[in-house]
């Protein structure tokens, strides 16, 4: 799929989190729905870091460029050198590594493990990062064009300091989920995992399949392309994507965020 609807995804899937959550009595405070929505919105466009025309790809500029082209030849080295014989002959490697459950669950796992060893700063240098994505994914028609990058620097940057400073409060939800001393912000991997296995699913959806699975192998393969029957794929950014999927993530987002709150 395309950014836009990996972004709208992930939000929606943190939504039904919270929807789940509060269904079972334990309620999300309203930050950690808000700030969780955002950084799942974020974490949905990561997984393309192997690709150098994806939106992460521009996001922040030479920096992410070369961060990239540097992912993209680390995945291709790991697909040659796990590849099995029935896995086909690639020349580069996107939708491998990246794009896998173990790849989700080490970012998710370290970014909790940075969040609690790293203090204020790092928790802000997470929130940023993925303001960034998140505005980059949802906005996606505002933010075109070299001219805006600044602009969508310092929007994520004010938004981090200040959802920061809101989830320190008392009860807002610094130390949701994980309540020993210490242990405040260890939840924000959550969102991160779901986002990148949110996008995983979306991509298994089209022409192409995903390798979700890897590095458990299927058949003759270690690179399995997950997805439904061949009839029931389409091609990223079709109408499919653009008519269909895109409104039904915002409608069940907003279910889901309804839900969350107690609404209905």
């Amino acid at each position: 799929m395309m950014g836009p609807a990996h972004s709208l995804s992930g939000a929606a899937a943190w939504l039904g989190v919270g929807a789940a959550a509060a269904a079972a009595g334990h309620t999300m405070p309203w930050p950690v729905l808000l700030v969780g929505a955002l950084i799942c919105a974020g974490a949905a466009l990561a997984p393309d870091l192997d690709h150098k025309a994806a939106t992460i790809s521009r996001a922040f500029g030479p920096v992410s460029r070369w961060l990239c082209e540097i992912v993209d030849k680390l995945s291709y080295a790991v697909y040659k050198a796990t590849r099995k014989q029935g896995d086909p002959r690639r020349s580069g490697g996107h939708r491998t590594l990246t794009h896998t459950w173990l790849w989700a669950v080490l970012i998710g796992g370290g970014t909790s493990v940075l969040a609690i060893t790293g203090g204020r700063w790092a928790v802000l240098a997470i929130l940023f990062v993925h303001m960034v994505l998140a505005i980059e994914g949802l906005l996606w028609r505002a933010t075109r064009g070299a001219s805006s990058d600044v602009l969508v620097w310092l929007l994520a940057a004010t938004s981090a300091w200040i959802l920061a400073g809101v989830l320190d409060e008392p009860g807002n939800g610094s130390g949701w989920l994980f309540t020993a001393p210490g242990q405040e912000y260890l939840w924000l991997g959550l969102p991160i995992v779901l986002g990148a296995l949110v996008h995983d699913i979306g991509d298994a959806l089209t022409i192409s399949g995903c390798p979700i699975l890897w590095p458990i192998p299927v058949g003759r393969k270690r690179w399995y392309p997950v997805g439904p029957p061949k009839g029931m794929r389409f091609r990223a950014g079709s109408w499919v994507e653009l008519k269909v999927l895109m409104p039904a993530f915002m409608v069940l987002g907003g279910v889901g965020g309804a839900a969350a709150l107690n609404f209905i």
